[in-house]
């Protein structure tokens, strides 16, 4: 691990104002996570977990508390600086693949190094790196999107969140479209990243998947409980462990 954590969460409150009145969707969160780490974090809707997953990813702010990124504070930086830090030092892996489904397989990977302003020359072999990462056929390479499997899209997906090589691989709900024999081999992915080193933060809902990740955390009506408070709560209400 290294000195400086990847993800450093210190003290955050998120507040949404509504025509309803204020939402605290964040309470208090703490949290820290080493270079290298695979965390799931846990929770059933309406926890908080989304909300957290947007301040992880820069999509968000907090409203009070600290977050750093690799050391960096990121709620003193502009919205230029806020672009930048999710082209470069974060991936993003969702549910619904957010693929251009008329465009190649190499042509969805290699749309963020366009972005992040990589010269040309280097946009293809990056992208076939990137593939090769996640195990896909080469023969897939020049497929459109919307030709391919539920987990070839998914692959598809990661390899575009690792093609800028960035600090955090951020993943919300990425078997949530898929059956059980093709989440496995999504998750086994992910797996083999992090075997190879890379931070992984995976959001889920389901206990199957977490398990998959070398360190846990449940998040519960915007606050992280300790194991200790999970089992607690668990044990007084058995609901509780069907509804994450």
């Amino acid at each position: 691990m290294g000195a400086t954590p990847i993800i450093d969460v210190r003290g955050v409150h998120r507040i949404y104002e509504t025509e309803a009145g204020y939402t605290h969707a964040l309470r208090g969160v703490s949290l820290t996570v080493g270079r290298g780490e695979f965390l799931c974090i846990m929770g059933p809707s309406g926890s908080g977990k989304s909300t957290l997953m947007n301040l992880l990813g820069c999509l968000d702010t907090p409203t009070t508390g600290t977050y750093l990124l690799e050391g960096v504070d990121v709620s003193q930086l502009d919205d230029d600086e806020l672009a930048e830090m999710r082209a470069t030092r974060i991936g993003f892996v969702f549910q619904s693949f957010n693929l251009l489904p008329r465009a190649t397989v190499l042509r969805n990977v290699e749309l963020p190094l366009v972005y992040s302003d990589c010269p040309a020359r280097e946009r293809l072999p990056r992208a076939v790196r990137a593939l090769q990462a996640v195990s896909l056929p080469e023969d897939y390479y020049e497929h459109k999107s919307n030709e391919l499997s539920g987990g070839q899209m998914q692959r598809v997906a990661i390899a575009r969140a690792l093609v800028n090589d960035p600090a955090l691989v951020l993943a919300d709900e990425p078997t949530g479209n898929l059956d059980s024999a093709t989440s496995r081999m999504v998750l086994e992915t992910f797996s083999r990243l992090h075997d190879k080193g890379k931070t992984i933060v995976l959001i889920t809902h389901d206990p199957e998947v977490a398990r998959w990740g070398d360190r846990i955390v449940h998040i519960r009506d915007g606050r992280l409980l300790t194991d200790e408070q999970e089992r607690a709560l668990t044990a007084a209400d058995p609901s509780v462990r069907s509804a994450t």
